[in-house]
């Protein structure tokens, strides 16, 4: 077996791991014996509290991860992030603008809906100000996702000061980035939206590859360039919107996790992105059995975690930049 196959299949021993860790442990413990004769409490316990946190955890963890390589890739960056569009901004409004209407306490699908549209939003604004003489300049984008999210967050801030202290407290637990309560109809959202996501950038990712060769070598072989460039943007925004939408802003997902597999699997992205999937999922899910198992009883948000452990790895990143002169 290859070395970056090996890693995968590593990651995936990990992953399985991390799930019957996570399953075991909480406030009311669950050893591995207990699942041979479950009591109904533990079965409740397992099936309406602590599987369908897993599941999101997994599912979000594999969206940020794929979403981040994505970019990366099609930017040529590696320090580029999914939020660089307008996605995470955008869908943050679309909460707050449910939070402050009260929608949020009528359905639980409410604030999730409004945080998906404001996310396209702000993502088809962010596009149709990047289009330039019928092609899509990089360049233009990111200025226009960094405008956009300034814009959409002056927007976002101005509604807060409107608000009660109640639904301020409610916008503010999402906005961290929580797995907390999270149910099937939750699961229901995401993982089937982004399990058909990630088969879709699997089966693209060789044109992945082509793009991030360069504009001049891509289109030598043939390859529409702002097609594929547009299909990979929307892809990774819808993807990105959808983990928002379920459980927050969740940073340095997919910033640290692309470039960690990088190091392991090489720079195919027919490699990468499966292995960012399986290595997003198994960082989320254990910044989220940490963050509720440490300091127990206290349930440190998942989002609070991601950036514990991810901002020493970027300020790595930043070194190393430096060291080498701008090439990681």
């Amino acid at each position: 077996m290859n070395r970056p196959w090996f890693y995968m299949v590593g990651m995936m021993i990990l992953l399985l791991v991390l799930i019957v860790v996570s399953l075991c442990m909480g406030i009311i413990p669950i050893s591995a014996s207990d699942f041979l004769h479950l009591t109904e409490e533990q079965e409740r316990i397992l099936y309406f509290i602590r599987l369908p946190r897993i599941l999101v955890a997994i599912s979000i963890g594999m969206a940020l991860a794929i979403a981040g390589a994505v970019i990366q890739g099609v930017f040529g960056n590696p320090l580029a992030d999914p939020g660089i569009m307008g996605v995470v901004s955008g869908a943050s409004t679309g909460a707050v603008i449910a939070v402050a209407l009260g929608l949020s306490s009528v359905s639980a699908y409410y604030m999730p809906s409004f945080a998906f549209i404001g996310a396209l939003t702000a993502l088809g604004i962010t596009m149709l100000l990047s289009w330039y003489k019928g092609r899509m300049d990089p360049r233009i984008l990111l200025l226009a996702g960094v405008a956009i999210s300034m814009l959409l967050g002056s927007l976002t801030s101005g509604i807060l000061t409107l608000m009660n202290e109640y639904r301020l407290k409610e916008f503010l637990f999402w906005m961290v980035g929580s797995l907390e309560y999270r149910r099937w109809d939750h699961v229901a959202i995401a993982l089937p939206a982004i399990a058909v996501g990630t088969a879709i950038i699997i089966a693209l990712s060789k044109h992945l590859n082509i793009l991030v060769m360069g504009e001049v070598e891509a289109r030598a072989v043939g390859m529409n360039t702002n097609r594929y460039r547009m299909i990979f943007l929307l892809l990774s925004a819808m993807m990105t919107a959808i983990s928002v939408c379920v459980g927050g802003s969740i940073g340095f997902v997919g910033l640290v996790v692309p470039h960690m597999v990088r190091l392991l699997v090489g720079p195919d992205h027919r490699l990468v992105i499966p292995a960012s999937a399986l290595g997003g999922a198994c960082f989320v899910l254990l910044c989220d059995t940490l963050g509720r198992t440490l300091f127990h009883p206290v349930d440190i948000r998942v989002g609070i975690m991601t950036a514990l452990l991810g901002t020493p790895y970027f300020l790595f990143l930043l070194h190393r930049l430096k060291v080498k002169g701008g090439s990681l």
